[in-house]
């Protein structure tokens, strides 16, 4: 057997003392004060034919300098012995992950990783004299520009155009200048004029003369950069030319330039804008792979596209990306995920994330509690609505006109008149916002849902004063509210003070004024009322005089209703057919009433009045007016008892839903409803189980019908 023959190989190597950290394959060489170094590495070779140790190896004498060899040439055996064999390959190597990567096709960034340096230009010692003719120039007419031109102080080199260039503030007067530098045609035009003309367009939103100078320069060949592209496709969005920004981006990316964090964020808004959930998602995640670290803004530009969305899922998303990222959001962020939270009707989790968001150390401006009082009013959290006022009071936090107006109608929703009261109040001793139109108008909504008319006709009284017109939405509520009071006399007046002011009266004015006609007992009232509205609405009170005929047709009721309710907002069709049915069962015109109530339900008004099951029929007329509700209740009940009659299947139960009624103020079907059940002799009774459920079983109802039928007509 062969002797094992040792080999020593003498390694030398610099390590420099400054920076010890750093990988030794990856140090430049320090000359000054290296330290020597010796390593020395044995290779057990099994082979006989080995040489000697004493020997030097033949490729390491092979090398251009012999006595201090490089660290490749004295590796080279080591690699030829050691490393070729497989036993010890096997021992040293592990097996690497495998990761595939296309050859043809090699992975590049998707964008510049640092904002693209801005040109500078030499340093310019008539710099003060220049900024003064540009100040001069900004302020002079379209007239006078060319006579102020004359008088520049120096001569217009690069460096003394740029400079004015950059100062001239106006737009205009950028592009005159401008295009005055290219008619003398003293220097070449370069890539940083047309940027900083570019930039003076934007803050103008001259989209339109920025693509042609975009065009010009490429017809010129001169280079677009990364500036130029980033005005280009900011100043796209800004004007709202989305399908421009998305043009430009990817002309940008055919060029191969980059793009920088500024326009990323911009693309990415653009996108969430257009609706293209995929591309965001695609563009951020390609993104952040090729390093990138989303700021702030890309997450409120992400929160606010699931939230115009409802997307909470997208929502978690977001916070969890900004979590693994290691962003800190700051307000802006708070507010577009609070609004985002709104819109997904998460109000729990927008008021953890406003917990959140004050622990942090971040103060609320009013946006922040714009957002959470329309949340609260929303979800009908009359407690957490009041807890966050006198948060706002006792931590001093800001207000406005948005957030006052708001608060007020979050107070009209949950019915809090007293709460209200006490923001209308602090509201006037305020110096800065000041009750206004809208104001107002929520506290009419507030005093008009209670049904007090005396306190609306005193804030009438009070705008009048300050000299604050009504809009539409107040001039709606206090109409409705006098008509329940029956106090036509002052509906009357507010009628012509609205018309003499000039309020714009629409299709929901016009159908609050059919309800209050609904309502009148006395023919003058219902005159006076029908006045009114002819002024509004002449072919709807020509209907209405029309439905009082005896000798009109169902044909041409029929035509005449069509007519109406295709001229009629679409929110208005269905609340229009419940006030003529109602007007129809005042005025003791029933067979009308039914009438209507088919034609409304031939034309897609009550799409959702009867609902069928093998167990369970049911009738819904919670969108119906009280007297559109019981003439569908003596209607269905007459289609039941045919039923009975012909003795065809019928289910176990029986059901009318009317709702409950959740609001302060409302009124609900729910009494109405069984009033007149009990007139009829109905079998149908208030389900404790279901609330707004009136139910009755088959049982009951046949022996209802039978009860109600001769014998004779039986047998």
């Amino acid at each position: 057997m062969a002797a094992s023959l040792s080999t020593a190989l003498d390694v030398h190597f610099t390590i420099p003392k400054t920076d010890t950290k750093r990988p030794i394959f990856f140090t430049s060489p320090i000359r000054h004060n290296p330290t020597k170094k010796r390593l020395a590495i044995s290779c057990n070779s099994s082979t006989s034919e080995t040489s000697s140790s004493t020997k030097p190896p033949q490729n390491i004498s092979e090398s251009p300098s012999p006595k201090n060899p490089s660290l490749s040439d004295q590796l080279k055996p080591l690699s030829a012995t050691t490393l070729s064999t497989k036993d010890h390959q096997a021992q040293l190597l592990s097996r690497p992950k495998s990761t595939w990567v296309n050859p043809t096709r090699p992975k590049r960034s998707v964008l510049s990783l640092q904002r693209q340096k801005k040109s500078l230009y030499s340093y310019n010692p008539q710099i003060r004299e220049l900024k003064l003719f540009a100040k001069k120039l900004s302020g002079s007419g379209e007239d006078e520009f060319e006579s102020v031109l004359e008088t520049i102080p120096y001569p217009p080199t690069r460096e003394n155009a740029l400079l004015i260039l950059n100062s001239l503030r106006p737009w205009q007067k950028t592009r005159l200048f401008f295009n005055w530098i290219k008619t003398r045609n003293v220097f070449p035009m370069e890539t940083i004029f047309y940027n900083v003309t570019m930039k003076s367009l934007r803050y103008g939103l001259q989209f339109d003369i920025i693509e042609e100078l975009a065009n010009e320069m490429v017809s010129d060949e001169i280079q677009l950069d990364n500036i130029t592209y980033s005005t280009i496709i900011t100043c796209a969005k800004k004007c709202s030319r989305f399908d421009k920004a998305v043009e430009w981006f990817e002309r940008m990316y055919k060029t191969g330039l980059m793009p920088d964090e500024v326009t990323y964020s911009a693309i990415l808004d653009v996108y969430a804008k257009l609706g293209k959930v995929e591309e965001v998602l695609s563009l951020y995640e390609r993104g952040v792979a090729s390093g990138w670290k989303p700021d702030p803004i890309t997450f409120s530009v992400l929160a606010k596209m699931f939230g115009e969305a409802g997307d909470y899922d997208g929502i978690r998303y977001v916070l969890q990306e900004m979590k693994s990222l290691d962003v800190q959001p700051n307000l802006v962020v708070y507010n577009t995920l609070l609004e985002a939270m709104g819109k997904a009707g998460k109000p729990g989790l927008a008021r953890s994330l406003f917990e959140e968001m004050v622990d942090s150390g971040l103060t609320p401006n009013e946006k922040t509690l714009t957002a959470l009082a329309k949340i609260y009013g929303k979800a009908r959290w009359a407690k957490d609505a009041m807890d966050l006022w006198e948060r706002m009071k006792s931590n001093s936090w800001p207000m406005d006109f948005i957030l006052y107006n708001t608060l007020l109608n979050m107070c009209a929703d949950l019915g809090l008149v007293e709460e209200a009261e006490m923001l209308f109040n602090d509201m006037k001793i305020s110096e800065k916002c000041r009750p206004d139109s809208w104001t107002f108008t929520a506290m009419l909504n507030i005093y008009g849902s209670g049904g007090n008319a005396d306190k609306s006709m005193e804030l009438f009284e009070e705008m009048s004063k300050l000299g604050i017109g009504l809009n539409i939405m107040g001039c709606t509520c206090l109409v409705q509210c006098l008509g329940k009071a029956r106090r036509i006399d002052d509906l009357v007046r507010v009628f012509n003070v609205a018309i003499d002011g000039g309020v714009k009266l629409d299709d929901r004015f016009c159908g609050c004024l059919l309800s209050v006609a609904s309502l009148c007992d006395e023919s003058e009232d219902f005159t006076k009322v029908l006045a009114c509205l002819k002024q509004a609405n002449p072919k709807l009170v020509a209907f209405v005089k029309l439905i009082e005929g005896e000798e009109t047709s169902f044909e041409t009721l029929k035509e005449e209703f069509r007519a109406v309710v295709r001229d009629a907002a679409v929110e208005t069709r269905r609340p229009f057919c419940n006030c003529l049915i109602d007007i129809c069962r005042k005025r003791d015109l029933h067979g009308r009433a039914h009438e209507l109530l088919y034609l409304g339900t031939l034309y897609g008004l009550y799409p959702d009045l009867h609902h069928k099951t093998v167990k369970e029929w049911s009738l819904d007329v919670r969108s119906l007016s009280v007297g559109a509700a019981l003439t569908a209740l003596e209607e269905w009940m007459g289609t039941l008892t045919k039923f009975v009659q012909r003795d065809e299947e019928l289910p176990e139960l029986f059901s009318a839903h009317t709702g409950s009624g959740t609001h302060k103020f409302s009124q609900g079907l729910a009494n109405s409803f069984d009033s007149h059940v009990k007139k009829l002799a109905a079998p149908f009774r208030q389900s404790e189980e279901r609330a707004g459920h009136f139910v009755a079983t088959r049982e009951d109802l046949v022996t209802w019908v039978q009860s109600r039928i001769p014998s004779s007509v039986i047998a």
